[in-house]
């Protein structure tokens, strides 16, 4: 029996390509996907689906600056750090006063769940804008994939919570109890259970990739890890912000990690080559 094999792309994103109109330009972002829908265009036969994931946000969001304010009503800057004790001590407080206090729960919780601090970005990803689009190459290429293959993408959508921060595609950083949509994607998760062998690409690897993978890797199941492979080339970065996390570092432990655990590390020119 032929193995069934599935690519992952997570957030292709006009906002995440490095490129001067982008919200949120990851460095290598563009070349990553033209790489990569290099590779689909050579091995898209061998390939039964193709999901890619879509970080889809409202300009009000947690991680917006338009959410937030200080003792004066000025908005955080981007890339700024929001901890418990800012929502706490009202350095940085929603604009509605009536959501202080699950505002003070949601930055514990990361804390508690040693996920990322709440980071402000700029408005990336606005649900019918540009910048939510698919990179043009690789658009293209998924476009063609279709048409020649006779499937469709599975596009799976992600953030439009507006008061949790969503990397993962798998769920939500802070699962919100009355919306779904930030809890386990279990449906997702089943297909890729069932495919041999599943190809990991997209932006950033430090955040959304990262977070992909590890919630695939916590409720997939051991037997299924080995046959994850993550495409080196085809992700990048986010770029270390002032005296803020070093994502490059974080990245690069991560992914020695991930190929200890069972994971393959790979290339676009080498994978099904």
């Amino acid at each position: 029996m032929a193995q069934r094999v599935h690519l992952v792309v997570i957030d292709p994103q006009n906002d995440f390509m490095d490129q001067p109109d982008a919200a949120l330009p990851v460095a290598g972002a563009t070349a990553d996907m033209q790489r990569l829908a290099a590779m689909l265009s050579r091995i898209g036969h061998k390939l039964d689906d193709v999901h890619v994931t879509l970080d889809s946000h409202h300009a009000i969001d947690v991680a917006h600056p338009g959410f937030w304010r200080d003792a004066n009503g000025q908005h955080p800057d981007p890339f700024t750090i929001i901890t418990p004790d800012d929502v706490e001590n009202g350095v940085w407080v929603p604009r509605d006063a009536a959501l202080r206090d699950r505002m003070l729960c949601y930055a514990e919780a990361l804390a508690a769940d040693g996920k990322y601090p709440l980071m402000i970005w700029r408005e990336h990803c606005l649900i019918g804008t540009p910048g939510h689009n698919v990179q043009a190459d690789l658009m293209a290429t998924l476009l063609d994939w279709g048409r020649k293959n006779f499937a469709n993408v599975d596009f799976v959508t992600k953030g439009a919570n507006p008061f949790t921060e969503h990397y993962g595609a798998l769920m939500a950083e802070v699962p919100d109890p009355n919306d779904p949509s930030t809890g386990l994607n279990a449906a997702f998760l089943q297909m890729l259970a069932e495919a041999d062998i599943v190809a990991v690409a997209g932006e950033a690897l430090s955040h959304c990739v990262k977070a992909t993978v590890d919630q695939i890797a916590e409720h997939i199941g051991a037997e299924h890890i080995k046959k994850f492979h993550i495409l080196t080339d085809c992700a990048s970065p986010v770029a270390q912000v002032g005296d803020g996390p070093d994502f490059p570092a974080i990245a690069e432990a991560w992914l020695s990690d991930m190929e200890a655990a069972g994971m393959v590390l790979t290339t676009s020119e080498a994978f099904l080559a």
